[in-house]
């Protein structure tokens, strides 16, 4: 029996994120980044030349346009993920758009709309549902293994300027709540299976040049009763990312990355892979088998009405 052509990819962005896609795809079979859309010439010809991607342009449009691309991989600035979103589905091309899919709801509520008209994969890159870690605490909560007291979520960077998480400049500002808090949200959410949350939290007074809130807190209870507390900072010196404390009845455990530790530091039996390549490998499966993604559109939906909730309740817009 012949095997399955490969899907073809067409990668936009060239930052750290699209970096980390790549390295995703290597590990997995059956796709191909046929063509790189970047926003910088130099770090396009770069990019593309480092990964051995064949063609690169600056031309988001000409890209899509191409007829040997089947799918898109959105690793592109924040601001540019509901448009171009929108613009592959248009195109008739299957799309994973990086976290988040868009900077409001209602962009998020539009992109919905055109992808329940599609029958093609439309998928948001929410890796938290997909880290090691995560995903076995979701089996041990679902199995009644572990009941879930206070999920306490740090995620830490320092961004005084606009730099990418490796110190790189970059031309465009992010956003502590619908990018990176949107990860801890959706996760308290999925997590518990409950959207109805109840929600709070404050922000911080905004960068004198950046224009943002370089710091927040955030607060959730489900209709259980079970509590998640988020810190994020933008100021913060050393250790950078998402580190996330689960508290429950049966034990306490610490989660950064792919790793999971128990209180004693011994770290505990998790699904295979990185969370990047079990995302990415679940948005080619879907392709392959004609279904609905874990973190489809529609499914990170109810997230994007809650940090719409938050947004208003902290006076952002």
């Amino acid at each position: 029996m012949a095997a399955n052509p490969p899907i073809r990819l067409l990668l936009a962005g060239e930052g750290a994120i699209a970096a980390l896609h790549m390295q995703a795809l290597q590990t997995l079979e059956g796709a191909e980044v046929v063509c790189l859309a970047g926003g910088v010439a130099a770090g396009s010809a770069a990019f593309a030349e480092r990964w051995g991607i064949r063609g690169h342009s600056l031309d988001f449009a000409a890209c899509l346009a191409r007829d040997d691309i089947d799918a898109v991989i959105l690793a592109t600035p924040s601001p540019l993920h509901a448009g171009q979103a929108a613009q592959a589905i248009a195109a008739g091309k299957h799309v994973l758009a990086e976290i988040p899919m868009s900077l409001d709801l209602a962009d998020a509520e539009r992109l919905c709309a055109q992808a329940a008209a599609t029958d093609h994969v439309c998928m948001v890159a929410h890796t938290r549902r997909f880290g090691p870690p995560h995903a076995e605490l979701k089996r041990r909560i679902r199995a009644g293994e572990f009941h879930l007291q206070h999920l306490v979520a740090e995620t830490y960077f320092l961004r005084r300027d606009n730099r990418n998480m490796f110190g790189q400049s970059r031309s465009w500002t992010d956003c502590l709540l619908w990018h990176h808090a949107c990860h801890s949200v959706d996760l308290f959410a999925w997590l518990l299976d409950d959207a109805e949350l109840e929600v709070w939290g404050s922000a911080g007074p905004c960068h004198p040049e950046l224009g943002i809130p370089m710091d927040m807190n955030i607060g959730m209870r489900s209709r259980r009763g079970a509590m998640a507390s988020l810190v994020l900072s933008f100021n913060n010196r050393g250790p950078f990312g998402g580190f996330y404390r689960y508290i429950g009845e049966e034990a306490t455990l610490h989660a950064y990355r792919d790793e999971l530790k128990d209180h004693e530091g011994v770290v505990q039996p998790v699904p295979a892979g990185t969370g990047f390549a079990r995302q990415d490998g679940e948005f080619l499966a879907a392709i392959r088998e004609r279904r609905t993604p874990e973190s489809s559109f529609a499914a990170c939906l109810p997230t994007m009405r809650l940090l719409d909730r938050l947004d208003r309740l902290m006076g952002l817009t």
